[in-house]
């Protein structure tokens, strides 16, 4: 299953396509399976991802939830895990025990403040950014644990996944991150939404060029995977480009939704469809590895990617 998916990512001429599951509020995932079902999406895509309590908002676990997906699907599901909430130990014994259910596929995010949380009194770990994460994956990989000690039996091997902003005021200050995480072992870099075919072509010169700079082996094939936020709101366009770091709405698309949105909700979704349409499947063509984030809006999911 992993060999087939890395295969996918890999290869250029082949379409490798991600869904992000948001874990619910609550103590069950049949919903969201069920919606995943309803809209046949398991049968279009690679594969799916599962978020970690993003903006600190208790959710059920990343982690469980993603090896249920997979039991699920028989699809491979990379399941995140923020640095915010673990320290070294928490982090290898999760892995370790992911790793027995076959969940192997780890995207390592720092992870959103704990200040945002929904919790009272929250306090987050963070010993370290995402590197520490990659860091401890490269030793499991290598048969040890953080402090160099055997594992007996060893871990299969894990596959680590990391995170870019789409766009930055100097972007040689992102690529020199890029190169760091490739340094640390990443075997693909996702991107925060790309929404234009220029910004889509400027990140993937500057991955090419961190992957000819990186000391790793595993950089020469790893590979970049534009992120793809579809947008069928005027005021969630509005508010991505103002609120959110690392990404930028080009003023075209935030114009032709706000005229939209004066003529009725329904003309705002057609042409906010329309738009994420066209940006997704200019993201195909050009490159052909796409991530999709919708807040569990499945159907948009299968719409956007068709038959």
């Amino acid at each position: 299953m992993f060999e087939e998916f890395c295969d996918f990512l890999c290869n250029k001429t082949k379409r490798f396509i991600t869904v992000e599951v948001n874990p619910p509020h609550g103590a069950s995932l049949d919903g969201i399976l069920a919606d995943i079902k309803k809209h046949n999406l398991h049968e279009k895509v690679s594969g799916f991802s599962c978020t970690d309590n993003p903006l600190a908002k208790l959710k059920m676990s990343g982690v469980l939830s993603a090896i249920k997906l997979q039991q699920t699907f028989g699809k491979p599901v990379i399941a995140t895990m923020s640095m915010r909430d673990k320290n070294k130990l928490s982090l290898q014994s999760t892995l370790l025990g992911a790793n027995d259910f076959d969940l192997r596929c780890i995207l390592a995010l720092t992870g959103d403040p704990a200040k945002f949380s929904d919790q009272p009194e929250v306090k987050g770990v963070l010993e370290r950014d995402s590197t520490l994460l990659l860091s401890i994956i490269y030793h499991l990989n290598n048969g040890v644990d953080y402090s160099n000690k055997p594992l007996n039996p060893a871990p299969k091997p894990i596959y680590p996944f990391a995170v870019s902003n789409a766009t930055a005021k100097d972007m040689k200050r992102l690529q020199k991150k890029m190169l760091k995480k490739l340094n640390y072992g990443a075997r693909a870099i996702i991107t925060q939404p790309v929404y234009n075919a220029e910004n889509a072509k400027e990140l993937l010169a500057l991955f090419e060029e961190a992957k000819e700079m990186s000391i790793r082996e595993t950089a020469k094939e790893a590979q970049l995977v534009l992120g793809q936020f579809p947008i069928v709101r005027a005021r969630t366009a509005n508010f991505i480009d103002d609120k959110v770091p690392g990404i930028s709405v080009p003023k075209e698309i935030i114009d032709e939704m706000n005229l939209a949105a004066m003529d009725g909700e329904e003309r705002e979704q057609e042409v906010g469809f329309a738009l994420s349409k066209a940006i997704f499947d200019e993201m195909m063509q050009l490159h052909g590895k796409v991530h999709l984030m919708t807040h569990n809006r499945f159907d948009l999911c299968s719409a956007l990617i068709g038959e």
